[in-house]
């Protein structure tokens, strides 16, 4: 089963794909866009491509774990995803995902100044690797 993640940002949307068994990370792509719109449909293009049966969408969440000031913001976009793949995404907690993708890039050489072209695609990589990791060690 493939999972896509989705790293909704401002100008930026990360997406990261699973392998077909639903284990690894696989396909990364980011979608240059502000209009939540156009990134919707680009979501629903990506996971008619890939055979995407299953969306994890990063969620912002305050340190103490309450819902930031952007949640309705994400709720809403979930809501546009839904209407556009015809599946709702599972809205998963993304504290620190960006800067853990920031460290990622940092320690494999990339200068700051270029973090910015794939920091996205590495954050929902992570935010894709911490929802498989979960789904593997639920029981049924």
């Amino acid at each position: 089963m493939r999972i896509m993640a989705i790293d909704y940002g401002d100008a930026r949307t990360g997406v990261a794909i699973s392998d077909p068994t639903g284990l690894l990370a696989g396909h990364t792509a980011v979608i240059r866009s502000r209009k939540p719109e156009f990134v919707a449909e680009e979501l629903a293009r990506i996971a008619a491509e890939h055979g995407v049966e299953e969306l994890v969408m990063g969620f912002p969440r305050n340190m103490d774990g309450t819902e930031g000031p952007r949640a309705e913001r994400y709720r809403a976009f979930a809501d546009r995803v839904e209407e556009a793949v015809g599946r709702r995404p599972v809205l998963w907690d993304e504290r620190r995902t960006t800067v853990e993708a920031h460290n990622i890039l940092h320690a494999s050489g990339k200068r700051m100044k270029e973090h910015k072209k794939t920091v996205d695609a590495v954050a929902a990589t992570l935010i894709l690797e911490g929802y498989l990791t979960y789904k593997r060690t639920q029981k049924p």
